[in-house]
């Protein structure tokens, strides 16, 4: 959502690779036609037809977020469509819907998705409700829409409440139940598929980012569900696991939570953090429990929802930032963390320290959004389940000697290759667009 500055973006292209791991990875861009395409946050999955799915951000007002579809096959990449124009709000002068916030989710032939908010106002240096200037009208809400990977067609399916965004969405696809997190003031709500119909469940942490000074909360950019029972398992900033169960109506806090010492120190009222929320979690059939991430301290922890514990397993982390004892330089931690198409190895996108002539490249002490306070390297990282096995498989860079950069999403495909989400610099103009990178095996 930021910009890096001038010092930092000369760093960039000064370090290359001579400050870099021994061991790096090359990744391929790819050009989609959307030049005004901004930082995306989790909106990409590998689908059943071999083909990775996703959708490119947009800040403008009346410009909205598009979805695209990548052929490893033969690659071709497809313009799914605009996803405003897919919400039924294409020249009604409302703020458009600016990106997906969320996941694509596999169902029956079709992926669900919801749409979020791209257009913000700042207010005391924090990103709020974008205020509509002359001519427009207010965001009218994001919307859950399903796509038919058949026909190319979309299905406008429901709108959130309250005129929010939807941050967080998952999907209980044995029961077909749609679970989101509205954004900023951070509305829980269900929709029933079958029955066409959408369960208010009120607000998951006060007033969310929404609020502002002690009623200030930063959101849960995951839900877990557990598939054997339908619940549902979010976070607070305070830590705070709670859970929805099946068919209920309102949220339970559980006695164990996520105030973690090894997770750190923070006040949940101070924006620039995501506090003891967990970052990005996937559930696990090998032993019926939820694995996740804790964002700023990097982390790698279970979670069983039977015996109601949270079991601290490792930092997973790059090597580097694990030698430097220093947590990465995005302020929220990385979306970018999925289980392989194996289902028992983890696979994870996060920072690493950048050293130029020895020293390391420090950025900003602290940040009231979710930014990079300053340069790093990307590092891929895979953890097997099972065995316990971590592998740093090394820094990332472009042909050209770039860093891929704002980095928070992820998919893997059925070859292995990764794909995500980056900022792309090209003849001096940058975008964010599809990358892939090939891992050996």
């Amino acid at each position: 959502m930021k910009t890096l500055t001038g010092t930092l973006l000369m760093l960039m292209m000064t370090a290359g690779f001579a400050q870099g791991p021994s061991k790096q990875l090359r990744a391929t861009t790819y050009n989609s036609g959307f030049d005004i395409a901004h930082d995306t946050y989790n909106a990409i999955s590998a689908a059943s037809d071999g083909r990775i799915y996703y959708v490119l951000s947009s800040q403008s007002i009346d410009t909205g977020g598009q979805m695209y579809s990548f052929d490893p096959r033969t690659g071709k990449i497809h313009h799914c469509g605009d996803i405003t124009e897919a919400c039924g709000e294409k020249g009604l002068k409302t703020i458009v819907q600016g990106k997906s916030h969320v996941r694509f989710v596999e169902s029956n032939g079709k992926l669900y998705f919801a749409t979020h908010v791209g257009y913000y106002s700042m207010v005391d240096g924090m990103e709020k409700m974008g205020i509509p200037p002359a001519g427009y009208k207010a965001y009218p809400g994001g919307h859950i829409l399903a796509y038919d990977m058949k026909t190319g067609k979309f299905d406008d399916l429901a709108i959130a409440p309250h005129q929010e965004g939807i941050l967080t969405m998952n999907m209980d696809t044995k029961r077909g139940l749609i679970y989101c997190i509205t954004w900023p003031t951070g509305y829980v709500f269900r929709y029933d598929l079958e029955k066409k119909e959408l369960k208010d469940i009120g607000p998951l942490s006060g007033e969310g980012e929404n609020g502002s000074g002690k009623n200030f909360r930063t959101l849960c950019r995951s839900l877990a569900i557990d598939p054997a029972d339908g619940a549902v398992y979010a976070t607070t900033s305070e830590g705070t696991i709670f859970r929805l169960k099946l068919g209920g109506s309102a949220l339970e806090p559980l006695e164990e939570d996520m105030k973690k010492d090894y997770f750190g120190s923070y006040d949940p009222t101070s924006a620039g953090h995501m506090g003891y929320n967990w970052r990005q979690t996937v559930w696990y059939p090998g032993n019926k429990s939820v694995y996740g991430v804790h964002g700023n301290s990097g982390y790698l922890f279970q979670f069983d929802p039977h015996a109601e514990r949270v079991n601290v397993i490792d930092r997973i982390t790059s090597a580097p930032s694990k030698r430097s004892g220093m947590f990465d330089q995005f302020s929220y931690g990385y979306l970018g963390f999925i289980l392989g198409p194996d289902q028992h190895t983890l696979y994870y996108l996060t920072g690493g320290p950048v050293y130029v002539e020895g020293h390391r490249v420090k950025g900003k002490s602290s940040t009231a959004m979710g930014e990079a306070k300053g340069l790093e390297d990307l590092h891929l990282v895979t953890y097997d389940i099972p065995t316990g096995r971590y592998r740093d498989h090394g820094a990332i860079f472009y042909a050209d000697g770039q860093r891929p950069l704002y980095v928070n999403s992820i998919a893997v495909g059925q070859d292995g290759t990764v794909y995500t989400l980056a900022r792309v610099t090209e003849k001096g103009k940058t975008r964010t667009d599809l990358v892939s990178i090939p891992v050996a095996k």
